[in-house]
């Protein structure tokens, strides 16, 4: 329970710093081998999953058509998914405490290793627990979501310390809490400083005015009521706009169903219409290639011309939503998902043109990925980050705050500012800090504005990416390393 209480969307997350103490004390028992701590990491696992993923069960019925065998078969699949991870972790603790690998190691290697290896539907990081505590999240921009989990970590290895300690009536190990006093007042250190930093180079940076609009759409109105629900945007858009003037205006992603077909640049104003400001919005977007008509969902930019000049293209689709994995193989599973979409996945992350700034727009999910966005900002060098999503689906739960939670580390990340215009609420703008200057409401229709600055350089995870990553690997592998140069030698 500790370790999805301690998740962002709960607001607990001081838990996440004690979260493993449980399941480490219990695989210190004697006798328990790699197969049995596998085991423990395995109901460990299940139960974080089964707290803290209970919003998924809102896609039943707006997605699956209430199909309640079916979203249990998918939910459950997910959650031995991702409870392995946590048997993989705990069977390498096992392991390396019997290769003599003190708990610093044992704890904090096969985790932030893991993380950085396992490949998952939903990017999972623990440290992700620290997103809404400025003075610790801007660790961020030297190691991403894997730097923050290793720092969790280690607050995780002093508890556990501090606990056996307490049990066996000792001094805890005074080198375990070294490290992660350390490790926090560095860490805390490092973020005030950052943070005076970037107030003062916001404060010389160009300025933009932007604007947030938010219709609360339900969930399926925008492909069985389009008129209506552009003619809504139309109206809170010129209701935004009677508050001053904008530089630019931001619609979430695929507002525009009807279609626009491409090559581009092709007219914007039948989505415009009588609004005289840039508009940055998602559409579904049909192009003919080796003369077949493929669908992407896409994010478009109208100009002050007028004109559409370019598109990004998603690249990262919601399988069984946006996609259906294994393509003709599970075909007839698409009978069973009413509301599934047949899209294309494109390739390039071309940003946005407006005057001379470029704006990188990851669309909902992708906003989730840190080496996605990372890569996004490598190539296309944006100088504001703009991610479109629908969060609908999800209805009044917890997944909207986590899903800005997770977008806010992208900011942090890259130094950027973070504009994220949603259908039905969380939207939010999130300075380079990570914190969030204007945020709307869930479930509500409204629009919000703010002064974003436009910003450019390379932050040290933009360069470098996941290095915790790669470093805990080999960390991990060491003390395997070492025993077998032993016997080698003997």
């Amino acid at each position: 329970m500790l370790q999805f209480l301690g998740f962002v969307g709960f607001g607990l997350w001081p838990l996440a710093a004690v979260s493993l103490v449980p399941l480490w004390l219990a695989l210190e028992r004697p006798g328990t081998g790699a197969s049995a701590a596998a085991r423990l990491g395995l109901v460990f696992g299940l139960v974080a999953c089964a707290g803290g993923y209970t919003w998924l069960w809102q896609l039943v019925d707006v997605f699956l058509g209430g199909n309640v065998v079916l979203g249990a078969a998918l939910w459950l699949a997910h959650a031995l998914w991702f409870a392995l991870r946590f048997a993989l972790q705990a069977a390498a603790w096992s392991v390396l405490r019997r290769r003599g690998a003190p708990p610093a190691l044992a704890g904090v290697a096969p985790l932030v290793a893991l993380e950085w290896l396992y490949p998952a539907l939903f990017p999972y990081a623990m440290g992700t627990a620290l997103a809404e505590r400025a003075a610790l999240v801007q660790i961020a921009d030297l190691g991403g979501p894997l730097l923050l989990t290793a720092l969790a970590a280690l607050l995780n290895v002093a508890a556990f310390e501090g606990v056996r300690a307490w049990r066996a009536r000792r001094r805890p190990a005074a080198g375990a809490l070294a490290l992660a006093g350390f490790a926090l007042l560095a860490s805390l250190g490092y973020g005030a400083l950052r943070i005076r930093q970037l107030e003062r180079t916001l404060a010389d940076a160009p300025p933009l005015r932007v604007g947030l609009v938010q219709a609360n759409l339900a969930v399926l109105e925008k492909r069985r009521e389009a008129s209506r629900v552009h003619r809504d945007y139309l109206e809170e858009t010129r209701a935004l706009l009677a508050g001053g003037e904008l530089d630019l205006v931001v619609w979430p992603e695929t507002v525009w169903t009807r279609g626009i077909q491409g090559p581009f640049p092709v007219s914007g104003e039948i989505v415009r219409q009588d609004l005289r400001v840039p508009l940055l919005f998602g559409a579904a977007t049909v192009q003919v290639e080796a003369g077949r008509s493929e669908r992407y969902n896409s994010a478009l930019l109208i100009g002050a011309d007028g004109v559409i000049h370019g598109a990004y293209d998603k690249n990262l689709l919601i399988p069984l939503a946006e996609r259906l994995p294994l393509g003709p193989l599970l075909g007839p599973l698409g009978r069973f998902l009413p509301h599934a979409q047949s899209f294309r996945a494109a390739r390039e992350v071309p940003p946005l043109s407006l005057g001379p700034w470029r704006i990188s727009t990851p669309i909902c999910y992708e906003a989730v990925s840190p080496a996605f966005v990372r890569r996004m900002v490598r190539t296309a060098r944006p100088h504001l980050l703009v991610s479109l999503a629908n969060d609908g689906w999800f209805g009044d739960s917890q997944e909207p705050g986590i899903h800005l939670a997770l977008a806010r580390l992208r900011a942090v990340e890259h130094r950027r500012y973070l504009v994220r215009a949603t259908n039905s609420g969380i939207s939010a703008v999130v300075d380079p800090t990570g914190r969030v200057v204007v945020r709307t409401g869930l479930l509500t229709r409204e629009h919000a504005r703010a002064t974003v600055r436009m910003l450019d350089g390379r932050s040290f995870y933009e360069r470098w990416g996941d290095w915790p990553g790669a470093l805990a690997a080999l960390l991990a592998v060491l003390p395997f390393a070492r025993r077998t140069r032993r016997q080698a030698g003997g």
